[in-house]
């Protein structure tokens, strides 16, 4: 079991797509059948674990392993299950292929390839007779790539009364015990350490028309026509936002047009466009804000048409360590980490991450949290998605030796 190229293979043989909003089904979409692995796992292995229903068919994982001294910190590791869809791949996306040092894949990178190493990890720590001097949660979460709805269930388990929680959560809850004092979050770093990251807030557009016989195309009302200055206006934002903070450690602000859906058939006035957009905030920045500057701006240019925006399914702050507490918290766990993978002849570096991870949210929670694990984010999503198997077993020997060694003194 303490294998990590066995463990590794195991999790991306069993797909776990995010449908990232669609509607669609299949055998290789949801976490299940990695989320049913995983307890097969910790029961064999005689670990306490419990599942938290965050939506039909998606369930987190929590597990604990505790500690072998008293009075000793409990650190939440975070591992997502789910990965991009695999349309368009050049590979087998769920035949995991060994080749010159790598494991191929879809999720090999992003992030079966974090998870093994903290599996295998737990693993070598359950098996060895030395001391465990903290406590590791363990917590699989769903829905990272498109919703963050995992791990902000995670995080209700010590910031929501259980009295106002579902009682899916309550399982889950006495298994954690409370606040976690720290959090590694796994993602591609390539053994760095990631301290700050943006974050982002994602929602739909919808424009509307009025539709008719495309051969009467005056008596209707072209929702596509309004749709072009949304995006019009979404362009010119966008190319202003690159000109803001471009010196910025996690890069400047950034806004996106992911996807664009509407009408019905060529010979058909369209009555509906929907949009789906992103906006990437820089830490400290408001996603609240970023959002209302985007509104105002289609507002402007889009007089007299009927543009509404959803909700936003997604809305996560940066990552960073501003607030004193944050501060010091982060620097005990960077030098925690720091001082476990230089007795592996590793020497990582502290980051900022163009990009945005589970961390942010449990550090809103109040957990200081970095980013932490093998491969390279250059690998992440792409149609070959790859990683260095070496990295895999070197950052399982990292977390190991974390959780075996002493925590620096406040």
């Amino acid at each position: 079991m303490i294998d990590p190229v066995a463990t590794l293979a195991d999790l991306v043989r069993r797909p776990s797509v995010n449908p990232m909003g669609r509607d669609v089904s299949g055998p290789e979409y949801l976490e299940g059948r990695v989320t049913d692995y995983l307890v097969q796992r910790f029961t064999a292995a005689g670990i306490p674990w419990a599942r938290q229903q965050v939506a039909p068919g998606r369930d987190n994982v929590v597990a604990r392993l505790e500690a072998t001294v008293l009075d000793a910190p409990t650190i939440l590791w975070d591992a997502h299950q789910d990965t991009v869809p695999a349309e368009g791949m050049t590979i087998d996306p769920f035949a995991p292929l060994v080749r010159d040092g790598r494991m191929y894949g879809r999720g090999a990178c992003d992030v079966k390839g974090g998870m093994a190493a903290m599996l295998v990890a737990i693993d070598r720590l359950l098996e060895s007779a030395g001391p465990r001097l903290a406590t590791v949660v363990f917590s699989a979460s769903v829905n990272e790539e498109f919703g963050f709805s995992g791990i902000k269930a995670v995080s209700r388990l010590w910031t929501t009364p259980p009295a106002e929680a579902p009682p899916s959560d309550n399982a889950a809850r006495e298994l954690v015990g409370g606040r976690p004092a720290a959090a590694i979050v796994a993602e591609p770093t390539g053994l760095d350490i990631v301290t700050a990251h943006k974050g982002a807030v994602r929602w739909r557009i919808r424009v509307h028309g009025r539709s008719c016989h495309g051969a009467f195309p005056d008596q209707g009302e072209n929702a596509v026509h309004h749709a072009g200055r949304v995006i019009l206006a979404i362009e010119s934002l966008a190319r202003e936002l690159l000109a803001r903070q471009p010196d910025h450690p996690c890069g400047p602000p950034t806004l996106n047009l992911g996807t664009i859906h509407g009408g019905m058939g060529v010979n058909l006035v369209p009555d509906l466009v929907v949009l789906e957009i992103e906006r990437r905030v820089l830490p400290g920045e408001s996603p609240v804000d970023a959002r209302d500057e985007v509104i105002r701006r289609i507002a402007a240019a889009t007089a007299g048409a009927r543009v509404e925006h959803d909700p936003p399914f997604l809305e996560s702050p940066g990552l960073s360590a501003d607030t004193d507490r944050a501060e010091d918290g982060c620097t005990r766990l960077v030098d925690w980490l720091t001082a476990a993978a230089r007795a592996r002849r590793v020497t990582p570096r502290r980051i900022a991450a163009r990009y945005g991870t589970n961390a942010s949210t449990l550090a809103a929670a109040g957990v200081p949290s970095v980013v932490f694990g093998p491969g390279s984010i250059a690998q992440a999503h792409t149609s070959d998605e790859w990683i260095e198997l070496e990295q895999v077993a070197v950052a399982a020997d990292i977390l190991a030796g974390l959780v075996a060694s002493p925590p620096p003194k406040r």
